[in-house]
């Protein structure tokens, strides 16, 4: 094996670790307010403005159908609701109902304090540092890979 190969596969390995890691983190926070991780992850991708399923998909990187499913638990919940898109008339867009904003603003006081925890042990300046890094890596990713194959970065932001 190569170093550049062993340096991919260590930045993978670590990188899912760090998914499962924010996701039990995610649990965690939001399980005191009846969200789970995924509906969480959902219902933020489309607090700014409602969003179709496929681009809350290429936003937070899951397949269309994880966002299908989580996007109808939402509705059935009354955390979120389908309305009409002008530019698109069967992709209905995303967004938050009023119970669904509360529930996420609920999270906010548990979510403020880990953040505050992490950045105490990591180091402000080192938090930041390492999303520039993670954020580097990402749009290489793009850059390299098969057409297709990842999300672009600029669709993530």
């Amino acid at each position: 094996m190569t170093p550049e190969q062993k340096l991919l596969s260590q930045a993978a390995k670590t990188a899912f670790r760090l998914n499962g890691q924010f996701y039990d983190i995610g649990e965690h926070l939001s399980r005191p307010t009846g969200l789970t991780a995924a509906t969480w992850q959902v219902l933020g991708a489309v607090l700014k403005e409602p969003m179709p399923v496929a681009g809350i998909a290429r936003a937070v990187g899951l397949t269309r159908q994880s966002v299908q499913r989580t996007a109808d638990i939402l509705v059935r919940q009354g955390l979120a609701e389908y309305v009409p898109n002008p530019a698109h008339q069967r992709a209905k867009l995303l967004r938050p109902t009023r119970e669904g904003r509360e529930a996420v603003r609920r999270i906010a006081p548990a979510h403020a304090a880990f953040a505050q925890r992490l950045a105490e042990e990591v180091g402000f300046d080192e938090l930041r540092s390492i999303l520039d890094k993670l954020t580097l890596l990402s749009k290489a990713l793009t850059s390299v890979a098969p057409q297709g194959l990842t999300v672009s970065i600029e669709q993530a932001s």
